[in-house]
């Protein structure tokens, strides 16, 4: 394995890793500022509110991103065992 593959998996790996972890951050991050826009219309200062429902669309995502979270892993890992492969051959 020369330097060119190694640094094409790491590439690999980081957008592999935003792919799978994207969904559920951003559906997090929607829920958190929408409550946090609830917060400061209401003036209601309570710390623990957003919790629910960040916590609810970050299961929501999961639940509906979950088959293309793991089609993404396993397409890699199939990946990565076939760069494996390849690099033992040679």
């Amino acid at each position: 394995m020369n330097s060119i593959d190694v640094a094409h998996i790491l590439r690999e790996t980081l957008f592999v890793a935003v792919k799978v972890g994207a969904p559920s951050l951003i559906a997090a991050m929607g829920a958190g500022l929408l409550v946090s826009i609830l917060q400061a219309v209401t003036q209601i200062n309570e710390s623990t509110l957003a919790f629910l429902p960040k916590f609810l669309a970050s299961m929501a995502a999961l639940l509906f991103g979950g088959s293309f979270m793991y089609s993404t892993l396993l397409a890699y890992t199939r990946y990565i065992f076939d760069q494996v492969i390849v690099a033992g051959a040679s």
